[in-house]
């Protein structure tokens, strides 16, 4: 699995617990990876591939996404880790703020650094030619849960996250894919691309082949949470909270209330 702007670097999933993806970038001789929650699973990588690792990339403080870095720390001492400004991570050496640049030159790759407040409140995501990096922000065909933040902060980095181009990939940390569908189906049962993405998600979970990265103009065309203005989600959570609403951001909140108790 590659990203499609810098085939120098290949981006493969490090599967960890029963749904994260550990997103490893990788050349010949080192990777990075992203949000490791786990050790163990990277560590076997590494040694599989004759890798050496290089630099850790924090989205943000859950500890299945950082449970990890001690261990890999153990292991290759001394490596950079990137991560947002949460003193509560310890580990991190390099704490990373909105329009931050971040270099990897080992690997000829740069991220810009994105503050996506909502899932937690320190959330960040990084993104490069070689696509965005959002953890539990923007998943397939859904979004986080709001742990920390207010729906207003949700909406807003979503919608940071959408002005993207439309061909970025997008790298979220589970595969939630097809949990997701189903809620979108019941928002948004009509939605013709919706129907054709679960078909061919289906397909690849029953070959355990990951639904991931998606891209911007999927996530734009069948995830009901950047779909706010469709009359059809519209009228359908109305009917569900059974009151008018007012604007996007009051569908957005309605919405995600209504996928929490889904």
């Amino acid at each position: 699995m590659t990203g499609d702007k810098n085939m120098s670097v290949s981006v493969f999933p490090i599967e960890a617990f029963n749904d994260n993806y550990i997103w490893c970038l990788r050349n010949q001789t080192h990777c990075v990876v992203v949000d490791p929650g786990d050790a163990a699973p990277v560590l076997a990588y590494c040694k599989d591939n004759q890798l050496t690792l290089s630099a850790i990339l924090i989205t943000h403080h859950h500890w299945d996404h950082t449970g990890g870095i001690d261990a890999l720390l153990v292991s290759f001492p001394d490596i950079p880790v990137y991560g947002p400004q949460n003193k509560n991570i310890n580990q991190i050496t390099v704490r990373l703020s909105q329009d931050d640049n971040l270099e990897l030159p080992q690997f000829d790759l740069k991220f810009s650094v994105l503050e996506i407040p909502g899932h937690t409140l320190d959330h960040i995501a990084y993104y490069g030619d070689i696509g965005l990096f959002c953890g539990d922000t923007l998943f397939s065909a859904g979004c986080g849960r709001l742990f920390e933040g207010t729906p207003q902060q949700m909406f807003t980095s979503l919608a940071k996250l959408t002005a993207l181009p439309a061909d970025t990939a997008v790298y979220c940390a589970h595969e939630y894919t097809m949990a997701n569908i189903a809620f979108a189906e019941a928002a948004e049962p009509n939605n013709q691309a919706l129907i054709d993405y679960k078909h061919w998600a289906g397909k690849q979970r029953e070959k355990n082949i990951p639904t991931l990265p998606s891209n911007i103009h999927r996530e734009l065309e069948v995830n009901p949470f950047l779909r706010c203005n469709s009359r059809e989600l519209v009228k359908n959570v109305s009917q569900n909270i059974g009151a008018t609403l007012i604007s996007d951001q009051a569908t957005f909140a309605s919405l995600r209330n209504w996928k929490d108790n889904f």
